[in-house]
Parts: C-alpha cells; sequence; structure tokens
C-alpha cells in the first residue's frame, strides 16, 4: 500500500467520523424529546425490556465485520449517554469500586450513570427500598460456587422485583506496579480467587508469599503501593490504580461466570425472551413437590432452575426459588401460576424480566 493510498482511506475515516458525530448527536436530540415524555408520564429513564429490545435490533441489523458483541458494548456506551442526557440514573452495588460486582453494574448500565459503592448486599437492596438509589445490582450464583445465599435471604421480604439480570464472565489478571513478573515476591488477592488460580500460581508463581485481603480492590491498591508486589483481580482494578497486566487470563477455570441480578421497582415488560423468578412453600406431605411442579410439565414450560432454602426460623423447613422461560403476562405462564398457587402454602412472584447475554 503507498502512503498516498493510505491518506485516501484515512480522509474517507474522517469523512465517516464526521458522519457518525451528526448522527449521534441527532440520536440524542431524539433521546433527550424521549426524556421529556418519560419525565411527563412519570416513567422510569432506565427501561430493561426496551434496551434489550435495542440489542436484539442490532444483532438482527449487524452484517458484519464488526462483532455483534463489540457492537453491543459500543451502543451500550451511546445509550448510557443519551440516558444521562435524560436524567441522572444511580445504580447501587456490593463495593469497593473495581470490583466484579462493579464491572457488571457498569457493563449492563454503561459509563455515564452514578455508580454507588456499598458494604454488603443488605446495604444494596436498603438504598433501592429507601430510594437512594434508583436500581441494585446484587450476585445471585456463580457457576462454581453455586448460590449467593445473601441475596435469597433478601430477595424473600424485600418489596422490589427483578427487573434483569446480567452475566458476567469472571476472568482474573495479575497486576503490579512493574511489568516484569520476576521481581513479584508477594501477590495480594480475595481467598476465593486464590483458589480460583491456584493451578496457574503453582505453574508459575510457586512458592511466592500469598497475602489474603478482604476485596480484589484492597489487593490491587496494596500492589500499587508495593514494588515487590502483584494482585489479581479484575481489569477494571489494574486500570484504577494504574497496574500494568502481568498476565491475564489465569483463571483454572475458562467457564466461571457470575449471574447478577438487577433490582428496583415497578416490573418489566415482555420482550419475547424473558424469564420468572419465583419463591414458594410447600405443604408437609408426600409429593407435595410433585404437584406443585406438575403444572410446569402439563404446559411444557422450561424450568431453568429450581432450589431449595432453609426456613431460618423453622427447622427442617424450605422454600424452593424456581426461574421459568416465559413472562407472567404470557397465558401459559398466568395458568401455571393459578394451578401452582392451589398446591403451595406460599407463593410470591420475584420478577418477570429479560434474559440475559449468556443465557
Amino acid at each position: 500500500m503507498t502512503k498516498r493510498s493510505l491518506d485516501k482511506l484515512r480522509a474517507e475515516l474522517r469523512k465517516t467520523d464526521a458522519e457518525l458525530v451528526n448522527l449521534l448527536n441527532e440520536r440524542a436530540e431524539l433521546s433527550i424529546a424521549v426524556g421529556k415524555l418519560k419525565a411527563k408520564n412519570g416513567w422510569d429513564i432506565y427501561d430493561p425490556s426496551q434496551e434489550s429490545r435495542v440489542c436484539d435490533y442490532l444483532k438482527e441489523l449487524n452484517g458484519g465485520p464488526l462483532p455483534s458483541k463489540s457492537l453491543q458494548r459500543i451502543f451500550r456506551e451511546i445509550i448510557s449517554a443519551s440516558r444521562s442526557l435524560q436524567a441522572p440514573v444511580t445504580a447501587a452495588y456490593l463495593g469497593p469500586e473495581a470490583t466484579f460486582s462493579h464491572l457488571a453494574a457498569q457493563s449492563h448500565f454503561g459509563k455515564d450513570t452514578i455508580f454507588l459503592p456499598q458494604g454488603s448486599i443488605y446495604q444494596v437492596f436498603n438504598e433501592v427500598e429507601k430510594g437512594k438509589a434508583d436500581w441494585g445490582v446484587v450476585p445471585v450464583e456463580n457457576s462454581l460456587e453455586g448460590s449467593v445465599n445473601l441475596t435469597l435471604d433478601r430477595l424473600i421480604a424485600t418489596p422490589l422485583s427483578i427487573r434483569a439480570e446480567i452475566f458476567l464472565r469472571i476472568s482474573h489478571c495479575l497486576m503490579a506496579s512493574k511489568k516484569n513478573m520476576a521481581k513479584i515476591r508477594k501477590i495480594y488477592s480475595h481467598p476465593h480467587v486464590f483458589g480460583q488460580c491456584q493451578g496457574w500460581l503453582r505453574a508459575n508463581l510457586p512458592g511466592y508469599q500469598r497475602i489474603e485481603m478482604e476485596s480484589t480492590t484492597a489487593a490491587a491498591k496494596a500492589a500499587a503501593d508495593d514494588p515487590l508486589g502483584a494482585a489479581i483481580g479484575s481489569v477494571l482494578a489494574a486500570e484504577k490504580y494504574g497496574l500494568h497486566i502481568v498476565a491475564d487470563g489465569i483463571e483454572d477455570n475458562p467457564s466461571n461466570t457470575t449471574r447478577f441480578l438487577v433490582i428496583g421497582e415497578g416490573k418489566s415488560k415482555a420482550t419475547g425472551n424473558d424469564k420468572t423468578t419465583i419463591l414458594f412453600a410447600t405443604r408437609h406431605a408426600p409429593g407435595s413437590l410433585y404437584h406443585a411442579l406438575k403444572p410446569f410439565a402439563e404446559r411444557k414450560i422450561n424450568l431453568v432452575k429450581i432450589e431449595s432454602f432453609p426456613v431460618k426460623e423453622r427447622l427442617w423447613e424450605y422454600l424452593f426459588f424456581a426461574d421459568a422461560a416465559g413472562h407472567i403476562d404470557d397465558d401459559k405462564i398466568k395458568g401455571c401460576l393459578a394451578d401452582l398457587k392451589k398446591e403451595t402454602t406460599f407463593l410470591k412472584v420475584l420478577g418477570s424480566y429479560p434474559r440475559g447475554e449468556g443465557q
């Protein structure tokens, strides 16, 4: 390729960039108009069902070469910027900053959102229930370690609904103030993270001092202050503390994924690709669970997940959490839950919401 042909291509890129800037500003004008209409009618600025439909529409439009996931990441930030023009949106999450919960919240809401780190899962629920945050993001299960009982426990009594879900693949990085791995003498991280990376550490950094921290963010901060130290955590933590990524993807299981729930007031509209989460209790009688699940089988409704959860105040009594494919407004789901109610002593719909990417 000659210098002349390169200059010609760059000129075409500048022309395309100018068109993109104009189109983005046109979109921003439309978004402001949408915001005014939402404010007039008291509608939420963030609408998970609508944003899910936009993502599906983009997939249909995309003819490449840009991968659909890349296109979605770009539009996530465009949508986030558009929302911020309408009104500020706040989202509470399990902190501190730069944890995987923060990364999950950011990947869903986009960076033009006001993120509020909380000290515990209970505090995330409390902030949203008290109206101090519009939305909350809480971990509910991990593909390796199972359910997060604190979240399940809080879902039992909360008046909030599940409005969306996020699937985040957990990828760990080794980060340090220096790029040279040979200079590392100490490694900081959370105990669970050491467990998830033990194979890689044995093969690459055997015998090094491991220092357990309360979070991967605290580990990154410690490594930033220690010239002989490194930390294991997220890319976001490396960015926050200005650390070099010495090695990435060091987790032993590449399928390690955490599911997060977005909680808030109201309910999400049907998109055609939804999930409904319910909580129920059965009678103490032979076959009670069988009869409770029968309405799902009769209507061919897929139970994506079912899990028992002990009732704290009553020894050997259990509640059941279940995820079913479909939306509460679907006739099949309505009929199923009506029959289920007859077979249970307690039934609560925790929310119907768009299925997350990765499901």
